[in-house]
């Protein structure tokens, strides 16, 4: 159970009305106070399964992908809320109802809840992130109808008791405390916080020992039955499966319980406006007795709405998205200054970031940050080339269809383009939007992005010391 930092590929079309056809918002809507079902074909992709969207009458959406070459179901509900959606003393509420659901409904408990999957060989985990959180199993297709009883129980119908709250209270503390031991994680949060400051995506997904010491029952509670709604949950399945006999069982898990509820729309994807204020660039430096320095180097980037995300995957794939590119090659390969080094971008809806990474000694910061901002710079001045734009574009097409070889992975893209986008985009339309990608878009970007001013984050030992830009 745990939070995650970034997404790679940039899955889906953008835009507030996508194209009406294979777009599911507008059936969504006419199934507003309907009483009955709306199902849909949304595609038939060469490369996967059937795809089918059903808007059941509370307005919860389920999305299957059939598979029948293969033995698994990956089973997940998603809900569009994270850390983002707390106010500041609520900070790590979201998390903590995470952890919460697996410990009993008024059905089972947790060691029930737990063992009915393992019984069967699957695994049933969950995460939280920024913008929603998710719960899913994996088992063989013979089992689903036992998977979607549990999970669907679990999210639907958990009983929050006193007791199990002061438990998983000291289990998150623990991960927080955990996480503080872990600087090559702790320097991003403290980036975001660099970027962001108070506002909500600066904060830890996990909240802090300050918030979720005190936090009550009640408040959990409250979070939970405000939040998690009909219309606020897409269920996804990928696998050997039959749509209808999922929804029909989806439909029987959560008869009764609180997201049975009366006909309503589905809750429209998170508008990208308005858009987050971040700070002006200033460095955090995390003072600890590590063996090596950890920093992460970037700036503001683009939300996942706008139309230069492809470009961006293309450049941060040069950049520093693998052996290949610039920034491993120049500080890795040729003068061994780090093992780890890679850029990265995160994308929310209104907001995103930019950043590269590297871990290496202490007494080595300085030439590694100097090389970096000298690659940036470079990057901004002058561009990639056309053998690196081949390239980038290879792997951004290469990692997202052979990141569709598991059914965990289908059921993934499933789900974020419904909750994320209000689309599914084919994968063939998704690679023809890689392969539009020209020099130009990949250059404009880059004169734009890598010159903005950059924040710094570092971890490690370096006691009253200064870095400056």
């Amino acid at each position: 159970m745990s939070g995650t930092r970034h997404s790679s590929f940039p899955g889906a079309r953008s835009g507030p009305t996508p194209r009406t056809g294979r777009q599911v918002t507008a059936t969504a809507r006419a199934a507003a106070g309907s009483t009955r079902a709306v199902t849909r074909t949304l595609s038939d992709d060469p490369l996967g399964g059937t795809v089918r969207r059903t808007v059941l009458p509370s307005g919860l959406r389920v999305l299957t992908e059939a598979i029948p070459a293969m033995r698994s179901v990956s089973f997940g509900i998603w809900v569009a809320v994270g850390s983002r959606d707390e106010t500041g003393p609520q900070a790590g509420a979201a998390h903590f109802l995470e952890h919460l659901l697996f410990k009993g409904t008024h059905k089972r408990n947790a060691l029930e809840i737990s063992s009915a999957i393992e019984a069967v060989g699957g695994e049933t985990n969950a995460f939280t992130t920024k913008e929603y959180t998710c719960y899913y199993a994996r088992v063989l297709d013979e089992d689903l109808p036992l998977a979607i009883d549990v999970m669907c129980d679990l999210v639907a119908d958990s009983v929050l008791e006193p007791a199990d709250v002061e438990t998983e209270r000291g289990v998150i503390l623990e991960e927080i405390a955990m996480h503080d031991d872990e600087p090559g994680d702790e320097v991003h949060d403290l980036f975001a916080q660099a970027v962001y400051g108070d506002h909500p995506l600066g904060r830890l997904i996990s909240g802090t020992a300050d918030t979720v010491t005190p936090m009550t029952r009640r408040q959990i509670q409250s979070f939970y039955r405000r939040r998690y709604v009909a219309p606020q949950i897409v269920i996804a399945a990928a696998g050997n499966l039959d749509h209808a006999a999922v929804v029909r069982l989806v439909r029987q898990a959560l008869r009764g319980t609180p997201l049975d509820t009366d006909p309503a729309a589905p809750a429209p994807y998170r508008p990208a406006t308005p858009g987050v204020r971040t700070r002006a660039a200033s460095t955090v430096v995390e003072e600890k007795e590590t063996e090596q320095a950890h920093v992460v180097l970037g700036c503001p980037g683009i939300d996942r709405l706008d139309e230069r995300r492809f470009a961006l995957g293309v450049l941060n794939n040069v950049l520093g998205g693998g052996m290949s590119s610039r920034l491993f090659q120049e500080i890795r390969e040729r003068r061994g200054l780090a093992y780890s080094v890679y850029s990265y971008a995160s994308q929310y809806a209104d907001s995103g970031l930019f950043g590269v990474y590297a871990g290496c000694a202490p007494g080595r910061v300085d030439e590694v940050l100097e090389l970096t901002r000298a690659e940036l710079a470079r990057t901004a001045a002058h561009g990639i080339t056309e053998v690196e734009l081949a390239r980038g574009k290879g792997m951004s097409k290469g990692s997202f269809v052979l990141g569709l070889e598991d059914t965990g992975s289908r059921m993934s893209r499933l789900a974020k383009g419904e909750l994320l986008y209000g689309d599914l985009v084919p994968v063939d339309e998704l690679l023809d939007r890689v392969d539009a990608v020209t020099l130009d878009d990949v250059n404009s970007l880059a004169a734009e992005l890598l010159s903005r001013p950059m924040s710094l984050a570092v971890v490690g030992p370096f006691s009253g010391r200064q870095f400056t830009g």
